[in-house]
């Protein structure tokens, strides 16, 4: 693979991981949970890579509760 086809692999792997974010953060919303420092890691977008990782950051005790009652509500098939 050529260095022109990592970097557009990279550039392609960077905007799905941009797409998911969105779609995370409007999910989480869905079930009243905002994750303030949901993003792309920017240190997996260095360099040619195309691990691009997406890190659902830190939150609050009250969030991550409210983020559990979701996912148990959902696993329980409630619909959170």
């Amino acid at each position: 693979m050529t260095t022109t086809e990592r970097h557009r692999a990279a550039a392609g792997g960077v905007r799905e991981a941009e797409e998911a974010v969105v779609r995370l953060r409007e999910g989480f919303a869905g079930v009243g949970v905002t994750l303030p420092s949901l993003r792309v890691d920017p240190v997996s977008c260095a360099g040619d890579a195309s691990a691009v990782l997406v890190d659902l950051g830190r939150c609050n005790l009250e969030t991550a509760l409210r983020l559990s009652r979701a996912l148990a509500g959902k696993a329980a098939g409630h619909g959170g």
